[in-house]
């Protein structure tokens, strides 16, 4: 026997089934929208002048690199994701005597899709339309491809810039992998139109506390040429130099 009391129950379950169908066709038509809406601006973005230097962490030779780039391109912004410790970077640049106030350090990324993750609403933050991406030749093609795809998703336009490795840098690639992250920079693409997710933990060079760092420790790739027991050195005899103002 059929129970009519129960079909006004039956009813309300569809058309919630219904409209949240709707909604999500709505919400799918809505983001497929603003992400053509940014794709098709790349072309214009790739005339533009590179306007920021986006680095990914994983060899200290790429911070190397980009602090003797900069020094010949003062005036373009740098953000270096998850690099190596900030005393290693700030010495790097002091010592080719490259401006600091344009360097960035995101500290937020643990892996090559978070690189992304996490600088993408920051260079949209900038207004970069433009940039290039430097890492390391064994870096590809999967950080490239990533990168592509998730900047240009935001209307940015990537361009490879390579530095030469001398010793293994800390990404290990493999198809899988490669495979993994693609499907999740995709997802990401769609996402992101709508979600963003910001670093918490963003340092600019100038800010960055030597004092703190000798306190608390910190190491340096040894092709740096960074010595951090050298400049916790300095650091105190500076101190000693100039000790506080007694009131």
């Amino acid at each position: 026997m059929s129970h009519p009391a129960s079909k006004p129950s039956v009813f309300r379950r569809r058309l919630s089934q219904k409209v949240l169908l709707i909604s999500l066709g709505i919400l799918l038509i809505v983001t497929s929208v603003r992400l053509i809406s940014q794709v098709i601006t790349l072309p214009s973005a790739a005339q533009h002048p590179v306007d920021a230097f986006l680095v990914l962490g994983g060899s200290i030779k790429r911070e190397i690199y980009v602090s003797e780039l900069a020094a010949q391109s003062p005036n373009t912004r740098i953000l270096i994701s998850t690099g190596s410790d900030d005393p290693c970077i700030l010495k790097l640049f002091e010592r080719n005597n490259t401006p600091l106030k344009q360097v960035w350090l995101e500290k937020c990324a643990n892996s090559t899709f978070t690189n992304f993750v996490f600088s993408q609403p920051l260079l949209s933050q900038w207004n970069v339309h433009h940039i290039q991406l430097i890492t390391s030749k064994s870096h590809l093609p999967r950080a490239l491809w990533m990168a592509q795809i998730i900047l240009g998703a935001h209307g940015i336009w990537v361009e490879p810039n390579l530095v030469p490795e001398t010793g293994v840098p800390g990404n290990r690639e493999s198809i899988v992998k490669t495979g993994l992250d693609l499907t999740r920079a995709v997802i990401w693409a769609f996402v992101s139109q709508g979600v963003q997710l910001s670093c918490s933990n963003v340092v600019q060079l100038r800010d960055v506390n030597l004092k703190q760092w000798c306190k608390d420790g910190f190491s340096c790739e040894y092709q740096g040429g960074v010595n951090p027991q050298q400049i916790c050195q300095e650091l105190g005899k500076g101190e000693k130099k100039n000790p506080p103002l007694q009131w």
